[in-house]
């Protein structure tokens, strides 16, 4: 009976996954729910009430659509702030014992979002819950957190490690990032119009969301970390922790590009004045469906999408995952877009491909209704 038990258990599971596999994986069914929790947002930002501070005084909070960063009053200037963590990337991380880029990767979700305030980012603090210490882990952690703010030009004014046996049961890391700008400089979206120009930053991989899926991906079609990957690729863009054939590990824990430069720069000190930088987009969980938050009428077409980097295609192929799932919970090679006056789009365009090459125009704004669109018809999104 022992025996026809583990034999009709491992059946099962087996079904299971080819069950799963013929039907096509989902972020949904991975564990993650983007509508869900949007929904919980939702529900924690109408509990809070109102502001405690009053508005236009040192700390009062400015209402900004798109909230991928919080403006707050400081006399002629504002202050920004952003906070995120690195997910269950970090899983993978801990698995192959390399931490390498997860400060990098943590610094990269808060200081993107800034930029697309119009923030320079300046300061950053981190958080590190674990099981218990581990000064090897937290040696690390902490070469990672100093290469990343050598990449995102800040200062890290503080952290906080806590070791909490029977809440986490393994490392965890979020932090805190901090920016400025100055009153009159925020870039909002409300000066969006038709006719203006997307162009599209390149990624540096699958960066910081949908590991969940990818995770599920592997497992499934059993996989694993350590194998070399099965697809070729451009190997100058991956950041090697091994000798020899390059795996699905180092490909997977890429760290998250971060844009500080050139994108401050551009904000700062471009080719062209920053009232004619309209929208900045950091494309994280929910894909292009992230456009949606930067203005409450008008839509988004891309006609002319950056390449699609291999490991998508492969996470694609491997989970049957369908098309317009891809593109709602990765980036799919295009890391943040820029939305700018069109009669500045070429000198911008040019601007940013000589400091980032890659970078192209990617599509136009549209009076659709509020919709992304995109070259592939089934890629559409009318909510985020």
């Amino acid at each position: 009976m022992a025996i026809f038990a583990i034999e009709f258990g491992t059946m099962m599971k087996e079904g299971r996954v080819e069950q799963a596999m013929a039907e096509g994986l989902d972020y949904a069914g991975a564990g993650v729910d983007i509508d869900l929790e949007g929904d919980a947002v939702s529900a924690l930002l109408s509990a809070l009430g109102q502001p405690v501070r009053p508005a236009g005084t040192k700390g009062a909070a400015v209402d900004l659509p798109g909230a991928f960063g919080g403006l707050v009053e400081f006399g002629d200037n504002y202050l920004a702030l952003a906070t995120d963590g690195v997910g269950s990337k970090l899983q993978i991380a801990t698995k192959l014992k390399q931490w390498a880029g997860v400060g990098i990767d943590c610094m990269a979700m808060n200081v993107n979002d800034l930029l697309c305030v119009g923030a320079e980012p300046i300061a950053f603090v981190d958080y590190i819950a674990v099981p218990k210490p581990d000064p090897e882990i937290h040696s690390a952690l902490g070469k990672s957190l100093a290469e990343a703010c050598r990449r995102a030009r800040v200062t890290l004014a503080g952290g906080e490690t806590a070791s909490l046996p029977g809440i986490v049961t393994e490392l965890d890391m979020s932090g805190t990032a901090l920016g400025w700008l100055k009153k009159g400089d925020e870039i909002t979206g409300a000066n969006l119009k038709e006719g203006d120009v997307l162009i599209g930053l390149p990624s540096s991989g699958v960066h910081s969301n949908g590991y969940s899926l990818v995770r599920s991906v592997v497992e499934h079609c059993g996989a694993s970390w350590t194998d070399a990957a099965p697809f070729p690729l451009d190997e100058s863009r991956v950041e090697r922790f091994l000798e020899g054939d390059i795996t699905l590990g180092e490909i997977f824990l890429n760290p998250t590009r971060i844009y500080c430069d050139p994108v401050a720069d551009l904000i700062m000190d471009g080719p062209c004045a920053t009232s004619e930088i309209h929208a900045i987009c950091h494309v994280t969980g929910g894909g292009l469906s992230n456009l949606l938050r930067l203005h409450d009428s008008l839509g988004w077409h891309i006609d002319s999408p950056l390449p699609v980097l291999a490991e998508f295609d492969w996470i694609q192929q491997q989970g049957n995952v369908a098309t317009r799932e891809m593109y709602r919970t990765f980036n799919m090679g295009c890391g943040m877009i820029i939305a700018v006056d069109s009669s500045e789009a070429e000198s911008v365009s040019k601007w940013l491909a000589q400091r980032m090459p890659g970078a192209a125009i990617i599509g136009q704004v549209v009076d659709n209704g509020r919709k992304v669109t995109h070259a592939l018809e089934e890629v559409v999104f009318e909510h985020y």
